[in-house]
């Protein structure tokens, strides 16, 4: 399995810049899409950026052309650089994983927390 550890929250003054990492190990080989979600209090977790094994990548509208997502495969890292930052980009940033390796694996990471002031 794959597992994953966030890191690079915190608090930021709106219009500031954030960038969060994600490192992964075990059987990082088998990773196919990586992806970052965020759960603010209160609402469900929704997708913010995703980046496939082949480099494709999408993203949430609220987020398009103030956050960008990339994965360096060699360090086994996903990262996503927050510009622009607003106070509604609040939440706790989880990363995940999905792949194959015997069978089809989804993994969490724990979690890091973002904190926006206005």
């Amino acid at each position: 399995q794959v597992q994953l550890v966030e890191s690079g929250g915190g608090l930021v003054q709106a219009g500031g810049s954030l960038r969060l990492s994600c490192a992964a190990s075990g059987s990082t080989f088998a990773i196919n899409t990586m992806s970052w979600y965020r759960q603010a209090p209160g609402k469900q977790r929704e997708l913010v950026a995703a980046v496939s094994s082949s480099g494709s990548t999408n993203y949430a509208d609220s987020v398009k052309a103030r956050f960008t997502i990339s994965r360096d495969n060699a360090k086994n890292t996903l990262y996503l650089q927050m510009n622009n930052l607003k106070p509604e980009d609040t939440a706790v940033y989880y990363c995940n994983a999905d792949g194959w390796f015997g069978k089809i694996f989804n993994s969490w990471g724990q979690g890091t927390q973002v904190t926006v002031s206005s």
